[in-house]
């Protein structure tokens, strides 16, 4: 043994050396250590992908609009495919030219596709334009109480009994993360997180980061309420000034359908009526046999289309997303299937 060796022991004399595990203590250990991470493993896969899907279908189907696709798109088909089988099962191949039935069930088709997400987003920018426009008055009350000399806790804590609309239950809820001894920054982003929208996001960044770098509080907020105020007003002021290009575009459509009814009501069917006339008197003239049902169903064709994507443009040029104009395709679609089906 060297001197090194005798003084580690002297350093080390009087402490008691952990005891070593015995083997079966180890392997039992290792088990539980096993078990946990499996676990964590099955719980971090529940939380995306499939696995989210799996446990959470409704959640993940309504958290974002265009989720629902997964389920509406599937369904459309099986009504297409169904309504196509059947018919042709039923009337032959024939029944493609001869009869509407089958434009029917691709009209239904797409409905069923396009209703639920139009449905999802209408209600979600309800919901953003709710939040956001109260998010203002929220920062600029905050920055009144600060200004008073209350803490940031109080001063939530006064705010979140007061009314912001939708924004209520959300101050409430910072209210309660700040009150279980959240810090002003953490509880600020969960705040942000939960709301879930571009705008707040950016102020909440902006808030934090400022209550972070020890500047003015009050003044920060100040900002953000003016920032948040200024962009809901000119988001506000864009769809005022749009809104005339929407009701033109819903003004064409409305006289393309009335164009277009007028037309078949009158000259089209005495056209038709006058070739049968002269195809059954034996008179070569040069009118011809004219076929009404083959042009019906070319109008309520084209009708169909710039129904649909009509309503894609007045969303892109209103709102700025062609999602957003999918309740207007939905609308003047079923305007012109109805109009065919039971007026023309």
């Amino acid at each position: 043994m060297g001197i090194t060796d005798h003084f580690k022991n002297m350093v080390n004399r009087g402490e008691k050396s952990p005891t070593p595990l015995k083997s079966a203590e180890l392997r039992s250990v290792e088990a539980d250590v096993d078990e946990i991470t499996r676990s964590l493993e099955h719980e971090r896969s529940t939380r995306q992908g499939m696995g989210k899907f799996l446990k959470h279908p409704v959640q993940v189907l309504t958290e974002e609009p265009i989720n629902i696709l997964i389920v509406s798109v599937p369904l459309a088909l099986i009504i297409f495919l169904g309504g196509f089988i059947s018919m042709v099962a039923s009337y032959g191949i024939q029944v493609l030219f001869t009869s509407t039935v089958i434009d029917d069930f691709i009209v239904f088709a797409v409905l069923v596709a396009i209703i639920p997400v139009a449905f999802l987003d209408f209600k979600e920018q309800w919901r953003v334009k709710s939040l956001e426009n109260a998010l203002p008055n929220f920062f600029r009350d905050l920055a009144g109480m600060n200004d008073s000399g209350m803490t940031l806790p109080n001063a939530v804590h006064i705010v979140a009994s007061a009314e912001y609309s939708t924004l209520t239950p959300h101050i409430r809820k910072l209210d309660q993360d700040m009150s279980w001894g959240a810090g002003f920054v953490e509880a600020m982003y969960r705040f942000g997180k939960d709301l879930g929208t571009p705008l707040a996001d950016r102020s909440v960044d902006l808030i934090a980061k400022a209550s972070k770098a020890g500047g003015d509080i009050s003044e920060v907020l100040r900002a953000a309420a003016k920032d948040t105020f200024e962009v809901v007003n000119l988001s506000t002021e864009r769809s005022n000034n749009m809104l005339i290009y929407v009701i033109i575009v819903l003004v064409s459509f409305a006289v393309f359908l009335f164009v277009v009814a007028i037309l078949v009501a009158t000259f089209l069917t005495t056209m038709a009526t006058a070739g049968a006339a002269a195809a059954s008197s034996g008179a070569q003239g040069f009118i011809g046999q004219v076929d009404l049902f083959l042009y019906k169903r070319l109008f309520s064709h084209a009708a169909l289309l710039q129904g649909f994507f009509s309503g894609l443009v007045a969303g892109q040029m209103g709102e700025g997303r062609l999602t957003a104009g999918l309740k207007y395709a939905a609308i003047m679609l079923f305007i012109s299937w109805v109009t065919f089906r039971f007026f023309i």
